[in-house]
């Protein structure tokens, strides 16, 4: 399967920008998580995020949050998280990143959560609370297991930690566009387009944007200002939480390929 570098390796030769989406895994529930991957992938998406609902998230805004707080009433474990993932991922070709938190990593084991993860087909990793300092003891093992862990940058970050960052970073940069948690907002910060340019003084590393990118014109603008990626959540979870489940599958799949057109039309 293809790992994360190779999909941004193909896009850039392509001189395409990638859309990552993002769903909560066990919203509503796991067969409908199964579905929505496949939706997804069918519809634009060039990498996927699958976040691993966590009780206590830091970086998370109310329509994530709620919808974890809903997998997690339904009995979302990890173990079944990683069950879809398996069964999924040979469907796609678009690569699954992992998104979770430190704790539910540490609980299991890292080198057990690593191994586990590559062999269910995962092969990306974003752990949000994971601060650079620590980033040692999850990003060479990670290596060893052939899985890319991605760091985020926040706008607020020093250069020299910007540049740190950047350099430790695997399969890309992620860059958060706003400060505070994810959801959706009426406009992109103006400041994301400055940080991509003081990023591409210091790395070659695709940089994807996320926070905040909950309409096309946000996803078209990004690209514009140079980011190889835009990343959306909020705007997907809620989609997918419409009505009854096949009812959240079509929102999803419809606004997942109106956000792929309005990148696509930028990369003509």
């Amino acid at each position: 399967m293809t790992s994360v570098s190779q999909r941004f390796e193909y896009l850039r030769s392509h001189a395409r920008c990638a859309l990552i989406p993002f769903i909560t895994a066990g919203d509503p529930d796991l067969e409908t998580t199964a579905k929505a991957l496949q939706t997804l992938d069918a519809n634009g998406a060039d990498l996927i995020e699958l976040g691993v609902p966590y009780s206590d998230p830091l970086a998370d805004g109310p329509v994530i949050q709620a919808a974890a707080t809903r997998a997690l009433q339904h009995g979302t474990k990890l173990h079944a998280v990683l069950e879809v993932v398996q069964q999924v991922s040979p469907l796609l070709q678009a690569p699954i990143i992992l998104f979770t938190y430190y704790n539910p990593i540490l609980n299991r084991g890292i080198d057990t959560f690593l191994e586990q993860a590559r062999a269910a087909g995962a092969r990306g990793l974003v752990v949000p609370d994971l601060p650079l300092e620590e980033a040692d003891t999850l990003l060479k093992p990670a290596a060893a297991y052939g899985l890319e862990l991605t760091l985020l940058i926040a706008p607020t970050s020093p250069k020299e930690r910007i540049l740190a960052i950047a350099q430790q970073s695997q399969g890309f940069i992620y860059l958060v566009s706003t400060t505070g948690v994810t959801g959706m907002r009426a406009q992109v910060q103006a400041r994301v387009k400055d940080l991509l340019a003081e990023l591409r003084t210091v790395t070659d590393k695709p940089i994807g944007v996320g926070f905040g990118i909950s309409q096309p014109e946000h996803a078209r603008q990004v690209m514009d200002w140079g980011a190889d990626a835009v990343i959306v959540g909020s705007a997907m979870v809620q989609r997918l939480a419409t009505g009854e489940p096949a009812q959240g599958l079509k929102a999803l799949g419809e606004f997942c390929r109106t956000l792929k057109t309005a990148i696509a039309q930028g990369n003509l």
